[in-house]
């Protein structure tokens, strides 16, 4: 992945300010999480369950996503954390969801500022830190990830590439030490399996965009004032004059019918979401396939 240019021809760069830029494709924060709920569901990471909550990590609000699939070597963090890598194939019948190596950098910057990624796979453990604000303290012109590798029995691997990394994120991220780090690692049940944290949550009339409060075991959007009436009501930015669903501000909702078929499941702040079969609720059923011209 470290491939160097041809002598005298420079490697395209990639500004900081574009992880925001990215982001601002998703103008509801549910196909935010979407997205990374998409990478613990396709087939190469192939979880049978994730868990999404909310903690609290030295007074700042987070967002958790924890799964048990496959993990990742620290290649294939570094690919993840990358722009425009992508290796997923159907296998068994299961298709990606994923095919253009954008999601997890997207959803996660439209969630919060800041991101940090713990995965093992069996044989290896890796860090990796996404981070808007690391980037613009440090003023970096181009974006970097500084990843740390483990071995399985905790001791880092690719020294030098390591310590460096290792010293921007204790310096950088919500945890001052490399025993915090581990101990995110160990959170991952098995010896396999993927946690994001998410952190700097983007903000609305000064509070988190999200409501954690109204219901203990859900993440909602919060009722909007409509200046106009004076009343409180729920709306998405497509849905001007209609009600809108359940799913447009619930997160345990949205996640019911997230897939027409679930093959993971979601634990919504502890508690399992109930799937709906939405192909098997509706009167009227209407097929269409759609073919893209460009793939």
């Amino acid at each position: 992945m470290a491939a160097q240019p041809p002598s005298g021809i420079r490697l395209s760069a990639l500004c900081p300010k574009f992880l925001h830029t990215n982001s601002t494709s998703h103008t509801w924060p549910f196909s935010a999480v979407a997205e990374l709920i998409d990478n613990a569901y396709d087939p190469d990471v192939n979880a049978k369950q994730i868990w999404i909550d909310k903690t609290v990590i030295n007074d700042h609000i987070c967002l958790t996503f924890t799964d048990n699939g496959n993990g990742m070597t620290s290649d294939k963090l570094h690919k993840m954390l990358s722009f425009g890598f992508s290796d997923k194939v159907t296998m068994n019948g299961h298709v990606p969801v994923g095919l253009y190596g954008n999601g997890f950098k997207s959803g996660s910057m439209r969630l919060g500022r800041d991101a940090i990624v713990f995965t093992k796979n069996g044989e290896s453990m890796s860090v990796g830190f996404l981070s808007q604000t690391y980037l613009e303290v440090i003023k970096a012109e181009h974006v970097v990830v500084p990843i740390v590798a483990f071995n399985k029995h905790r001791q880092m691997i690719n020294l030098a590439e390591s310590k460096a990394s290792l010293a921007a994120i204790l310096d950088h991220s919500l945890f001052s030490t490399e025993q915090k780090l581990l101990a995110e690692l160990d959170a991952i049940m098995g010896k396999k399996g993927t946690r994001i944290i998410i952190w700097n949550l983007r903000s609305y009339k000064n509070a988190t965009e999200f409501d954690f409060d109204k219901d203990k075991y859900d993440i909602r959007i919060p009722e909007d004032l409509d200046e106009t009436t004076g009343k409180k009501g729920y709306k998405k930015q497509e849905r001007m004059d209609q009600i809108a669903p359940e799913s447009d501000y619930s997160l345990r909702a949205y996640c019911s019918i997230l897939y027409l078929k679930p093959r993971m499941q979601i634990i919504l702040r502890g508690q399992k979401v109930k799937t709906q079969l939405v192909s098997k609720s509706l009167a009227y059923i209407e097929r269409d396939v759609y073919r893209p011209k460009f793939l």
